[in-house]
């Protein structure tokens, strides 16, 4: 009985979640059709589920996924290798870290799509330029993440390794980490879903690569069903990010 509700539970939220999204799709379609809401401007939730199919046949949805998932995959990488040492860093130097906290949090709220132009210089029109703008996005908030896990590990935790006189490194990747890891993995997804905005955001600026552009051509075409319909398959895209991320992170608190 315990397991049958507790599996109940499990899906409840879910279901319920999808419920809403249904609901909602209902009432856009009837104010459509009734001519509350402009039919030029926002299509008929029907017509944007049936442009799917030829999204997949004719302009190569899948192919375009390949290419922004490739993107945000190096921007992951990247921010893993660059963030969470980072924080380790500002952690260790607690003058380093109060005098640049702020200007990182700030960074996080910053439109930094919009300083597509100096990147365009830089790294020219290439996927370069959207994986290092993915990553920058990304950046502010695994590193804050990152010194709040390792501030967050228990005391009773130091003290062990205290103990057991370990080295200042040897406490940082043995027992700090894996304690901040739950925190870490926060800022790993908060920052993939800032790069994944920016990755698609420049995509569609700069017209090269792949859902952002899809979306632009849309756009440009007028096909106003297809655009909202990619649009709806990025948001399908950050869902999966998050449920990746979360398995991932569970594999990881279970080898550690």
């Amino acid at each position: 009985m315990r397991a049958v509700a507790g599996n109940a539970g499990r899906y409840l939220p879910p279901a319920f979640g999808f419920l809403c999204l249904v609901s909602a799709a209902v009432i856009i379609e009837g104010l459509l059709r009734a001519g509350v809401l402009n039919r030029f401007i926002v299509p008929l939730p029907t017509e944007i589920m049936a442009s799917f199919g030829r999204l997949f046949g004719e302009e190569h949805l899948m192919t375009r996924f390949l290419a922004t998932l490739q993107e945000c995959f190096y921007a992951m990488v990247a921010l893993a290798l660059i963030g969470i040492p980072i924080g380790v860093l500002l952690y260790q130097m607690p003058l380093l870290r109060k005098a640049t906290e702020t200007w990182i949090s700030a960074l996080a709220s910053a439109p930094i799509v919009l300083m597509y132009p100096l990147f365009l210089v830089i790294f020219g029109r290439s996927a370069a330029t959207i994986i290092v703008m993915g990553v920058i996005a990304g950046l502010p908030p695994l590193i804050l993440k990152t010194i709040e896990g390792l501030s967050g590990t228990r005391q009773s935790l130091v003290n062990v390794g205290r103990s057991f006189r370990l080295t200042r490194s040897q406490m940082i990747t043995k027992i700090m980490l894996p304690s901040a890891l739950p925190t870490i993995f926060v800022g790993l997804r908060l920052g993939l879903i800032f790069a994944l905005i920016n990755i698609v955001g420049v995509e569609f600026l700069i017209n090269f690569g792949g859902l952002g552009q899809l979306i632009n051509d849309l756009a440009e075409r007028y096909d106003m069903a297809g655009m909202y319909a990619t649009i709806v398959f990025v948001v399908l895209v950050s869902v999966l990010f998050f449920i990746v991320t979360e398995r991932l992170e569970q594999w990881l608190r279970r080898a550690s």
